[in-house]
C-alpha cells in the first residue's frame, strides 16, 4: 500500500512558515537530494491556503510531468481552475489513492490538511528538516486543536554545512 508522507521544513520553534506565510528562512542544504526525494512521489496533496500561496508565486497548482496535484478545498470552485484537480473530501480521496497502485503520496501543504488527515489515521510518516532558526511566531506544523500522535524514529541526519537536521518518523498506530 502507498504511504502518505508529510514533510517539509520546520523552524526550531515549530513553525512551517512565518507569520505572513514567508519561507525566506528555509536554507537549502546542498547535500539534500531534492530530486531523489521528489522521485518517490506521484501525487501531491495541497491544502487551500498553500494553493493560494502557490498562485501568488505564479504556480497555480498545475501538475508537472509524472506528478498529480490535488488541491483540497470546500470553497474553491473547480470551474474557476479547469487545469487543477480540486476536491472537497480529503478523507475519501486519500483512502481511494492509498488503495491504488503507485508511488507514495506527499502532503505538500499545509498544516491544516496534515492535521485533518492525521486525525483520521491517513498519515503514515512525518519527514521534517529542522532548520536552525527561531521565528517567534507563524504557521505551526500542527495547528490546534489536534490530537496526540505517537511517532517512532526511522532515521536522522545532520547536515553540518547548514546545521539542518533531517528527521523521519513513522506514525505509531494503536
Amino acid at each position: 500500500m502507498r504511504l502518505v508522507r508529510f514533510g517539509g521544513a520546520m523552524s526550531l520553534d515549530g513553525f512551517i512558515a512565518g507569520p505572513k506565510g514567508e519561507y525566506d528562512w528555509i536554507v537549502m542544504d546542498p547535500e539534500i537530494d531534492f530530486a531523489g526525494i521528489m522521485s518517490q512521489f506521484d501525487t501531491f496533496l495541497i491544502g487551500r491556503k498553500t494553493f493560494d500561496a502557490m498562485k501568488g508565486m505564479g504556480n497555480a497548482g498545475k501538475s508537472s510531468k509524472g506528478i498529480t496535484n490535488i488541491v483540497f478545498s470546500r470553497t474553491l470552485k473547480p470551474s474557476d481552475y479547469p487545469k487543477v484537480r480540486i476536491e472537497a473530501d480529503a478523507e475519501r480521496v486519500v483512502r481511494e489513492l492509498k488503495a491504488k497502485p503507485g508511488k507514495d503520496i506527499a502532503i505538500f501543504g499545509g498544516g491544516e490538511l496534515f492535521r485533518s488527515l492525521l486525525a483520521v489515521g491517513l498519515v503514515d510518516r512525518v519527514e521534517m528538516s529542522l532548520i536552525p532558526v527561531l521565528l517567534g511566531g507563524g504557521i505551526p506544523l500542527l495547528p490546534p486543536p489536534a490530537g496526540r500522535a505517537v511517532l517512532k524514529l526511522r532515521s536522522q541526519r545532520l547536515y553540518p554545512k547548514t546545521g539542518t537536521i533531517g528527521l523521519e518518523y513513522d506514525i505509531v498506530r494503536a
